[in-house]
């Protein structure tokens, strides 16, 4: 739906090798691998958006040897680039993001595999291996990331460890849609309750997604990212719905087999817990034929997680064309010991 803010572009250009070109809108002119998988690409007047939890993308202790700390290995990353560069996404949101030296490095490889991002959101918060970023062919006009966000849980207070990125991205002079990207507490153990911390954050990811939603029922809003948790879960139900009413929508992108999953564990189980997850002013907009769970081969050496895609119309389109999701939930299967 028409967005009803005052357009304010901001546009700037990098300086040296390692920095970006600003006014890059246009898709890359690199050959997709011919032995990868071949992904659904955007067509004129469509853009594409990919969400990717890259798995430490960052100096950490690899070897068990706390002293010395080891950057991504250069075949993971390999991996990595070549499925980004075989999506070749307009907009690019990624967690687990290093340093600003694992940032800059990230952002050389994919300019050297023919993938140019003129505008970007880099947001550090706590663990140098944690922060979340996004990469756009198309001009950030607004920047509302959200750095400082607090919570309680009896008498000591927290931040939100990953912060929230917010940004407006500007596809064209008739449509823009706003972006939220998030990574919310793992399920790794906490003294305080990891359940509790990450409904606290879901909770606060919810505050601003209302908000956006008051300043504009009609918003073209996208929450992307890794919520850590699965969709019936009480954290995901506080972002997507507020007093039994639905804020936002989950597309629940699938690979070409129909699996969903996008996280698995060490165990080997599988599971639902990254998320593309659109308001109702943006949902008529989706092209599900090209909105999609990635599968490639080698990715599971590189990553934990599978990236998610959804490509848009770039033209506002009435409420009765928005897709009916019911049709791509899971079939009920009976549950038998």
């Amino acid at each position: 739906m028409k967005r009803r803010l005052p357009l304010k572009i901001w546009c700037w250009a990098g300086l040296g090798t390692l920095l970006w070109f600003s006014g890059c809108a246009q898709r890359p002119a690199a050959d997709p691998d011919p032995d990868g998988p071949v992904f659904p690409q955007p067509a004129p007047g469509e853009f594409s958006v990919m969400t990717f939890n890259l798995n430490q993308y960052a100096l950490v202790d690899r070897d068990d040897f706390p002293e010395t700390l080891e950057p991504k290995p250069r075949e993971e990353a390999d991996i990595l680039i070549d499925i980004i560069r075989g999506v070749a996404p307009d907009i690019l949101a990624v967690q687990e993001m290093g340093d600003p030296a694992a940032w800059a490095e990230f952002k050389y490889r994919l300019r050297q595999a023919g993938l140019e991002y003129g505008h970007e959101e880099y947001l550090r918060r706590g663990r140098s291996e944690l922060n979340i970023a996004v990469l756009s062919r198309f001009p950030i006009v607004n920047r509302n990331s959200h750095a400082d966000d607090t919570y309680t849980i009896g008498p000591a207070q927290f931040p939100v460890m990953r912060g929230i990125i917010e940004v407006d991205i500007q596809i064209s002079l008739e449509y823009r849609f706003r972006l939220m990207v998030a990574h919310l507490k793992s399920k790794v153990f906490h003294s305080f309750g990891q359940a509790e911390m990450r409904r606290n954050e879901a909770r606060l990811l919810s505050n601003h997604i209302r908000d956006s939603l008051e300043e504009d029922p009609d918003i073209n809003l996208l929450v992307v990212g890794d919520l850590n948790d699965t969709p019936h879960s009480a954290p995901l139900r506080e972002i997507r719905t507020y007093k039994g009413q639905t804020l936002l929508h989950d597309l629940r992108p699938a690979d070409p087999l129909g699996d969903a999953w996008t996280h698995r564990a060490n165990d080997d189980t599988c599971h639902r817990i990254d998320y593309l997850l659109v308001s109702d002013g943006m949902l008529p907009e989706v092209v599900p034929a090209k909105t999609f769970a990635v599968r490639a081969p080698g990715l599971a050496r590189a990553s934990d997680h599978r990236p998610l895609v959804a490509t848009f119309s770039a033209a506002e389109r009435h409420p009765e064309s928005a897709p009916d999701l019911s049709k791509d939930l899971p079939p009920d299967v009976p549950q038998n010991d």
